[in-house]
């Protein structure tokens, strides 16, 4: 029986020709794998006959889009994971869904290898291989483009030479990821890290900087879960996709940042997520009401740890599954809503409200007629810092 690889299939250029490629590097048959996680361009019906007429002896298509909204984004909305402080993990999260019908379509076709388009410089070589080989161990991982040297301008001489029907004379300058979570850019003028971004590198953003009138919107989350906008019920992709268009022609949203890559080197990155940085800034601010003092601080690192295994490509992993289960849990009581005003690139939480609330208005005002007992804090201050207190009388007595 001869060989087959599947490949993970965009459409474009270099995954197009990348059938070919690895048809004639290794006489394998390639079953393109298509998968749609809200990056929008083509129709599936479309990818999938080009791929076809690029040599595929099968194509597949999966919309993917709810199923990369309800297990992927939630948990991250859920986790306020953004690596380094500010990224909202777009790129990373859509990898682990891809990876996912890539091995069962291995499985189904009988074939012992994977196929991307990675190169071998990026985080992505890493998330796809390390995701698959945790799903499947006994499948084999190749790249073209970094293990057959299949740079962009063999690729168009490769594309001409078989009169493939994809367009080779166009290329943008950018870089480009996207899916409804948000949009990454990279390369072109962006790599001189000081240039600033201008206005045709966004799509899901408008400028912040033009007068617009503010929007206003009301987040109803149950569980951590986003359940409703402004009272209207919506399913998580309807959440993201409804508030990347609010956030978006607010221009919220934008990251301009050089961040660490987990191949050891820094990169220049602009991304754009509105949806995802609403979601994230009104998750948060219902977690400061609902969730007690102590999980909160140990669920801030767990975040930031649940964060930087899914930017390393560690999905799959052991601790990461078992910090899912950390992170559900703390999110049982985060229901209720959050009102936002989205203007100026900026989503500002304006109020918030919910049965699981933990603040107690008689305890916290400072009106005649409060709850909090101020004769006990004196006492509570001196053996708060009676530790403190002793290691200073033994410092001053030894200077």
């Amino acid at each position: 029986m001869t060989e087959r690889v599947v490949l993970a299939y965009s459409g474009g250029l270099d995954t197009s020709v990348a059938i070919g490629w690895i048809a004639e590097e290794t006489g394998a048959e390639v079953i393109a794998v298509a998968v749609d996680v809200g990056q929008g361009g083509e129709d599936l019906d479309v990818i999938r006959n080009r791929a076809l007429a690029c040599g595929a002896v099968e194509a597949e298509v999966a919309d993917a889009r709810d199923e990369f909204a309800d297990e992927y984004c939630l948990p991250a909305l859920k986790a306020n994971a953004l690596y380094m402080d500010r990224y909202p993990l777009v790129s990373a999260l859509s990898r682990p869904v891809i990876v996912k019908h890539l091995v069962a379509a291995a499985r189904k076709h009988g074939a012992g290898t994977v196929a991307h388009g990675c190169t071998g410089k990026g985080n992505d070589q890493v998330r796809f291989e390390v995701g698959i080989s945790s799903l499947a161990p006994d499948l084999k991982c190749v790249a073209p483009v970094r293990d057959y040297a299949m740079t962009r301008d063999k690729a168009i001489a490769f594309c001409e030479s078989k009169n493939l029907p994809i367009a080779t004379t166009r290329k943008s300058p950018y870089s480009i990821d996207q899916n409804v979570f948000g949009r990454a850019v990279e390369t072109g003028f962006l790599e001189d890290i000081w240039n600033a971004p201008i206005e045709d590198v966004y799509e899901y953003t408008a400028d912040p900087a033009q007068p617009r009138e503010a929007d206003e919107v009301v987040v109803t989350f149950r569980q951590g879960v986003p359940v409703a906008l402004d009272g209207r019920p919506v399913t998580v992709l309807q959440a993201i996709e409804e508030l990347n268009r609010r956030a978006g022609a607010q221009g919220v949203g934008r990251l301009d940042m050089v961040e660490d890559r987990l191949v050891g080197i820094k990169s220049r990155e602009v991304y754009e997520a509105p949806g995802a940085i609403a979601l994230i800034t009104a998750h948060q601010e219902l977690e400061n009401v609902t969730v007690e003092r102590e999980l909160a601080r140990f669920k801030r690192t767990v975040d930031r740890r649940w964060g930087e295994l899914v930017y390393d490509g560690q999905w799959f992993s052991p601790l990461k599954r078992a910090l899912d289960g950390f992170v559900d849990e703390a999110n049982e009581h985060v229901s209720g809503d959050v009102r936002m005003t989205l203007h100026g690139g900026r989503a500002v939480v304006t109020g918030r409200r919910s049965q699981e609330s933990l603040y107690d208005f008689n305890l916290a005002t400072y009106d005649t007629g409060d709850t909090f007992d101020q004769s006990q804090a004196k006492g509570f201050i001196e053996i708060y810092g009676l530790s403190s207190k002793i290691a200073a009388r033994r410092d001053l007595h030894q200077g």
